[in-house]
């Protein structure tokens, strides 16, 4: 396998090495566990914005906010874009979804040490951690103050051959993908297409309800290969071309940030948050836990919610036996649960305190995985009951929280989550009425 070639004609990134379906697997795993931490870190910044002049802000600070909020919001739309890409490779390839991942945050232990996932509120530490992450391969660049390695790791070698995957030395989403590029290359030309490529075509995700055009299916080398081009263009830009890209758009938010820093000193455009536990996961040590009892049913809330869709988007990519109108209706459900609930979930969490133990400090979500296992639901008349049921109890916390001051917002998004319940129970109404219909021949 050829070494990557960064821009600027910096030393390669080293390859990384692919021998087996196995590692291909481990590195695209871990692919979709990056593009997934990437996707809450940066929705953790974005909710802990400040949303009106009250906050302390002038007016044409707030407008500037605002204009850094759209922009952020159009990464996470892409991430969430690439997270699918990167889960039509898997599926392309026989393996199953990976929407697991680690609690926060990920520091030096799943990942190469100099590649570490935390929440951080929106501001010049979060945007330098940003655009570290999303660098170009071969930049020189430190990561923002407190995400310095810890340790090394040794990864696994050509001359060291197991039966298992293991970690793998790469610096960069982009070195990631392009091991997985030429991991995908060295084993077609081992097995041929139709011996790496043995996924079902029908599984692959292309719907266009997600707005994203981009998101077609991966049957074969060259699909796989487009797949990963766009996720590298997008992230780090085309070959060094990083203007547009996600790297590019984080430094022009800092350089807009910095001078009105330099105009205003004083100028802080994010809430005091931190993140918050409701438990202590077992994964993670010397976590802050929420005292207030409020934020915590807020908090509760709101992990449940990510944790159906979490399972909403388990389901639409493992599907089995839904209609092509059902399969809207899971699309549609995820899109919506994250634009019209999260959306709204997350200002509300993170203007409530954390407890009398961190006066002046709000309620940052935490993003919590109770146990991956909850994401998978196989047998499709459970899965729509088992949603349908989760939407319709989320409507009815929202319903009872709405009720208390401050807490207005959460109205509309108890109406949302009870109108996603009826959506699916409209499906299963469905169903049944034309299993019903079915004469048994006597």
């Amino acid at each position: 396998m050829a070494a990557s070639r960064p821009p600027n004609g910096q030393a390669p990134e080293p390859p990384l090495r692919v021998e087996s379906r196995e590692e291909l697997v481990y590195l695209l795993g871990e692919a979709c566990e990056l593009e997934h931490g990437l996707l809450c870190e940066y929705l953790y910044a974005q909710f802990s914005l400040k949303r009106s002049v009250a906050e302390g802000v002038t007016q044409e600070q707030l407008a500037r906010i605002q204009a850094w909020e759209t922009t952020v919001i159009d990464v996470i739309k892409q991430e969430m874009l690439h997270l699918a890409l990167a889960t039509n490779i898997l599926t392309a390839i026989g393996a199953a979804p990976h929407f697991e991942r680690p609690n926060f945050p990920i520091l030096c232990r799943w990942y190469p040490p100099d590649v570490q996932i935390a929440l951080v509120p929106f501001g010049e530490r979060a945007l330098r951690h940003f655009m570290y992450l999303e660098r170009p391969e071969g930049m020189a660049l430190e990561d923002a103050e407190g995400f310095a390695a810890l340790s090394k790791m040794d990864p696994l070698r050509n001359d060291d051959p197991q039966l298992t995957a293991g970690q793998e030395e790469w610096h960069t989403v982009g070195h990631l993908y392009r091991g997985v590029e030429a991991g995908l290359a060295h084993l077609v030309d081992r097995h041929g297409e139709a011996g790496v490529f043995i996924g079902p075509p029908e599984a692959q995700a292309t719907t266009q309800v997600f707005e994203w055009p981009q998101l077609t299916a991966v049957t074969d080398l060259a699909s796989a290969s487009r797949a990963i081009e766009l996720i590298v263009e997008q992230g780090e830009g085309a070959r060094g071309d990083w203007v547009n890209s996600h790297f590019g758009k984080f430094v022009g938010i800092l350089e807009d940030y910095l001078a009105l820093r330099a105009a205003d000193p004083s100028f802080e455009p994010a809430r005091p948050v931190m993140p918050v536990f409701v438990r202590e996961p077992p994964d993670v040590e010397a976590v802050t836990l929420i005292e207030d009892a409020l934020a915590r049913r807020v908090a509760d809330l709101f992990n449940a919610v990510y944790e159906v869709i979490l399972q909403l988007q388990s389901r639409y990519f493992v599907h089995q036996g839904e209609t092509p109108e059902e399969l809207e209706t899971l699309a549609k459900t995820v899109k919506h649960l994250m634009n019209w609930v999260m959306r709204s979930l997350g200002p509300v969490l993170t203007s409530l305190p954390v407890g009398p133990h961190f006066p002046g400090r709000t309620a940052g979500p935490a993003f919590e995985i109770v146990r991956p296992a909850f994401f998978v639901l196989p047998h499709r008349e459970a899965a729509w009951k088992i949603l349908r049921e989760r939407l319709a109890t989320l409507a009815g916390v929202a319903a009872d929280l709405a009720d208390a001051p401050g807490l207005g917002a959460l109205k509309a998004v108890s109406g949302n989550l009870d109108g996603f319940a009826r959506d699916l129970g409209g499906h299963l109404d469905a169903r049944a009425a034309r299993a019903s219909a079915i004469v048994t021949p006597t």
